[in-house]
């Protein structure tokens, strides 16, 4: 393992593109390391690697398989101590803003305009003595359940992330997703209570899912909702499975999927729009995906699999922006979705030093 890290350092040393990453519940580390500094897009989805995309879908980022060296190392989680003085920032100025945005987006809802809208906000932190390697491990020690990754290329940007949302799953022409939507912090126990607003949001995802796939699958199956515990917060999540027709692709899928309702709202294009207009910052690669293309090094097979980029964080010179969101419907209320947006910003809070 040390041999994998002390690649990963000569990697940053020579500013050069990588990506490291855990997948839930697994024992291993995927490592890309890029020969060049050139940066690739995954236009028709046709070459193998890793993508990382951003918000609006468009120039997908790809490390590819070609040109990066693939190591892999077994991975045994460490006792961590995470930030019980979590970094604060000002946020008085934050509650105020982003509750208004909310309760604007509630207006409209209630006029008509669409029945949901994901809306988000971030938090810039200062950072001292800030150690890439260290923080990487300190996310897969505290989220084993979740995808974890450190993503880096001199032309975007440093990223780590902790995301509980699968996107997508294709092995030949057998397809899983799911629909994750509500939050709850996490108590103690997973038995909850799931109020009518979180019970809505999820059939809303769920419902979209479905009828949106309907086109290029077969065979679509999915579960009862359950509750899924993601770190600290629970979720009400739904398995979907199904086949793909053989006139469709990959590509087809994921822009079907991309953005999904949990991340911007239904109707899709009306809550995007109302997303670009009022939000007021770039999301970046918030809520886009990310993840291994036609490229599984975890078995024998080839394999799609995508990440919804959530609980994630993008690294500057001296802070970290931690980006953060929350699913508005007619019954939400501004106070309680701050508090969830806070809650949800945890997450990354917990594991900076």
């Amino acid at each position: 393992m040390e041999d994998f890290f002390n690649r990963l350092k000569n990697q940053l040393r020579q500013d050069l593109p990588f990506v490291i990453y855990n997948k839930p519940n697994h024992d291993k580390i995927v490592g890309y390391f890029q020969k060049n500094d050139r940066l690739y897009f995954a236009e028709d989805f046709d070459k193998p690697g890793f993508v990382f995309a951003p918000f609006d879908g468009k120039e997908v980022v790809l490390i590819p398989q070609s040109h990066s060296e693939i190591i892999i190392t077994d991975w045994i989680s460490e006792d961590v101590a995470t930030n019980e003085r979590i970094i604060q920032s000002d946020l008085q100025n934050e509650k105020a803003t982003y509750e208004a945005l909310v309760s604007k987006g509630i207006a409209a809802i209630l006029n008509g305009e669409f029945q949901k809208v994901v809306l988000s906000r971030k938090e810039t932190l200062r950072l001292e003595n800030f150690e890439a390697i260290a923080t990487f491990k300190k996310l897969a020690s505290t989220y084993p359940t979740a995808f974890i990754y450190c993503f880096f290329h001199p032309k975007i940007g440093m990223w780590f992330g902790a995301s509980p949302e699968q996107l997508l799953k294709v092995k030949t022409n057998a397809f899983e997703t799911i629909a994750l939507a509500g939050t709850q912090k996490f108590e103690g126990n997973e038995e909850v209570d799931w109020g009518n607003k979180e019970k809505e949001e999820q059939q809303m995802v769920t419902d979209f899912i479905m009828e949106n796939l309907e086109s290029v699958t077969s065979d679509i199956a999915f579960s009862n909702p359950y509750t899924y515990k993601a770190g600290n917060l629970l979720h009400i999540k739904t398995d979907i499975s199904g086949v793909l027709n053989d006139s469709s692709d990959v590509k087809q899928l994921v822009e079907i999927l991309h953005p999904t309702p949990a991340v911007c709202g239904l109707p899709k294009e009306a809550a995007r729009k109302f997303i670009l207009e009022n939000e007021g910052y770039n999301r970046k690669y918030y809520s886009g995906y990310l993840g291994e293309l036609d490229a599984d090094f975890y078995s024998d097979n080839k394999t799609t699999d995508l990440f919804v980029n959530l609980r994630c964080m993008e690294i500057g010179d001296d802070s970290a922006i931690i980006y953060v969101g929350c699913g508005i419907t007619k019954d939400s209320i501004p106070e309680k979705e701050f508090e969830e947006s806070v809650n949800k910003s945890m997450t990354m809070k917990k594991i900076l030093n």
